[in-house]
């Protein structure tokens, strides 16, 4: 929450610090960069199949020279040096540099004059599970810090309340008239946080929120917090907008927090945040390093940042070690859950490094328990007499995009062949598993278990379903949807004709089903495998 300046203080005299305090963290960190160094050296000579009486004299010289640059390299990109960093990136950057520079050296010595006498595997493997375990060590300490830095102190409502009543009393009366609720809080304008947001975001950031936030609307609340227990404490019945400085990629629980921020603005109320996206991370990753060096250190953010949440073993992992902050979000997801929460999305604006938003509250939050976060999915779509069924999926999307699908069809309608035009929420690795067939192999679990048959219309999502005709709606729940849609066998480009596709292939199944069935399957295959008809 934004807080007001404290009182003056009288000026504290410090103890002087001798020289080994002030650098402790960086001592350390060089005796621990030597350790895992001799750890990896010693783990790869053990693993190398002859005797460790053989190879450890014979490496001993080299060894210390690879140890002498590996640390002579830390000094020109001040790996060690911890003061003024606050990102991942500012703890990791000067790692990789570091680390890049002592691998030109060495292979530059090994090559380039003819030494390559030594194993491979010894050199490059002590190399590169040196390099490994210092990103894994110096992401500890990262997040060591930033969980022991109590950036943002939880407040109590009090306090809150006092803050309210501060910023009230610098206010002109004529602009507070009373609020709704009987409890008598005062309630403000946006110009009354016009100082704390230019010193925080911009004046870019101001602009925009002041497009859709009229300067003189008085039931305006402005906050700085990543903690749900602030938004709590806010009073309900009170503010129509709600606007948040942090991105909600700190935010811990972002659902819960989303939900807590609903139940505190009516219907038509807007909530205004921002978010780091991954495409907004990758393009800042990209253009931060030199070639080469970007890619390598983004594989290292792709693996750790995007992967691990997303296995299960390793989610653990990963939250344990970052608690929650600085989580990656795609632009999907990030809408997705907003919509979960009850919220749809009327703006959005990059400003500097985030993407910021302004979302309006259309429902209550839903408070889905099991949302489709994991590889494998199950999507609710529309089954034979109605019924919900689940069809199980490989994930080719972002998590939550299943909430987006009215918000995509809005902004973007649909492409040839009825799919969603310039669907963001497909990932790169999901276009890839589309056209290799690979997200629709769990299917033979529904195919198994009798929600689906072999050829058939396709399962829809009940807002999709929501397109077809009433005809053609009650002619579809007569029958169970199948793996293999008549799509495949007619290749129709618009919804209309998609419409006219099932409707032949339902007025034919009608009459013949075991022969409209072969017929369709047959046609599909052809169509497949022969003119490459493939999934977008």
């Amino acid at each position: 929450m934004l807080k007001t300046t404290p009182p003056d203080q009288p000026a504290v005299i410090k103890e002087p610090v001798n020289y080994f305090t002030r650098n402790r963290s960086a001592i350390i960190f060089y005796v621990g960069d030597i350790l895992l160094i001799t750890f990896s050296f010693l783990l790869f000579i053990y693993l190398k199949p002859a005797s460790l009486r053989y190879y450890l004299p014979h490496y001993f010289e080299p060894f210390l020279v690879f140890l002498g640059i590996w640390l002579g390299a830390s000094i020109p990109s001040k790996k060690y040096s911890y003061q003024n960093k606050n990102s991942l990136s500012d703890f990791l950057s000067p790692v990789l540099i570091s680390d890049f520079i002592a691998l030109s050296i060495i292979t530059v010595m090994i090559v380039a004059y003819n030494r390559f006498t030594y194993s491979r595997m010894i050199v490059f493997g002590t190399i590169g599970l040196s390099v490994l375990l210092e990103i894994i060590l110096v992401s500890l300490y990262y997040y060591y810090l930033k969980l022991n830095r109590n950036s943002e102190k939880t407040e109590t409502i009090l306090a809150y309340l006092e803050h309210m009543e501060t910023l009230a009393n610098s206010a002109d009366s004529s602009q507070l008239p009373e609020p709704e609720n009987t409890e008598h809080y005062p309630v403000f304008t946006l110009n009354n946080y016009r100082k704390q947001i230019l010193e925080e975001s911009g004046e870019t950031v101001f602009k925009y929120i002041s497009k859709h936030v009229d300067c003189r609307h008085n039931r305006t609340l402005v906050l700085s917090t990543t903690t749900r227990f602030n938004v709590s404490a806010v009073p309900t019945d009170v503010f129509n907008v709600i606007v948040n400085l942090k991105p909600i990629n700190d935010i811990k629980r972002v659902n819960k927090f989303l939900e807590e921020v609903s139940t505190k603005i009516p219907v038509g109320g807007l909530y205004i945040d921002c978010v780091i996206t991954n495409e907004i991370r990758k393009q800042r990753i990209i253009k931060m390093y030199p070639p080469v060096l970007n890619y390598f250190f983004y594989f290292f953010y792709y693996i750790f940042k995007r992967v691990f949440p997303k296995v299960p073993l390793l989610k653990k992992f990963y939250f344990f070690l970052t608690n929650g902050y600085d989580r990656a979000l795609s632009k999907a997801e990030a809408y997705g859950r907003l919509y979960s929460c009850g919220f749809e999305v009327v703006s959005e604006s990059i400003e500097g490094r985030m993407l910021f938003f302004v979302a309006r509250k259309v429902a209550e939050p839903l408070f889905d328990m099991n949302p489709t976060y994991g590889v494998l999915i199950s999507l609710k779509r529309i089954g034979k007499k109605g019924k919900i069924i689940y069809v199980y999926k490989f994930r080719t999307m972002h998590p939550y995009s299943e909430y987006l699908q009215a918000y995509v069809f809005d902004n973007n309608n649909l492409q040839e062949g009825g799919k969603f035009k310039n669907d963001y929420r497909i990932s790169s690795l999901g276009k890839l598993m589309r056209k290799l067939w690979i997200d629709e192999l769990p299917m033979i679990i529904n195919l198994l278990k009798g929600d689906l048959k072999l050829v058939g219309v396709r399962p829809l999502s009940s807002h999709y379903f929501g397109l077809y005709s009433d005809e053609l709606k009650e002619k579809r729940v007569k029958y169970r949807p199948g793996l293999v849609p008549p799509f495949y066998a007619d290749m129709p480009k618009t919804l209309d004709e998609i419409m006219a596709s099932e409707t032949r292939y339902l007025d034919a199944y009608e009459k013949h089903p075991l022969l409209t069935d072969i017929r369709y399957f047959w046609r599909a295959f052809y169509n497949i495998v022969f003119r490459r008809a493939r999934s977008k």
